[in-house]
């Protein structure tokens, strides 16, 4: 276990090569808000309901993506912005499918899971 010594704190310039604390933290707090989305995502697609999903939320959630990527790019931070981007991609994916009509849910889950569609609509022999 690294000492604390070894970690560089935010503005310290100590010219070694290295992880600091802030990075690693902010890299584990991204990629929990990205992969957060990513059960959610699936289970609306998995199971073509979004009836228990608010609609409000989302879209408070989406328009909080649109203004966090704002500011990544006028920053110029590309951590912001990728992570953001993500985040806003996938908060979409699951506003758009609680806002569209069940047949057209329906159609974009067959799209994403062609092999599920398959097996419920082929033949079988």
């Amino acid at each position: 276990m690294p000492e604390l010594s070894h970690w560089h704190i935010v503005g310290e310039s100590s010219g070694r090569a290295g992880v600091n604390a802030v990075t690693v933290v902010s890299l584990f707090a991204a990629t929990l808000s990205m992969v957060s989305f990513v059960p959610q995502a699936w289970a609306v697609v998995r199971s073509r309901n979004t009836d228990g999903i608010s609609l409000k939320m989302y879209v408070i959630t989406v328009a909080g993506f649109i203004a966090w990527l704002a500011y990544g790019v006028l920053l110029g931070q590309w951590a912001i912005i990728v992570q953001n981007v993500i985040c806003l991609c996938l908060s979409s994916f699951i506003l758009v499918m609680k806002l569209l009509p069940q047949r057209k849910k329906e159609a974009v889950a067959d799209a994403l899971t062609p092999d599920v569609a398959d097996a419920g609509h082929g033949d079988s022999g």
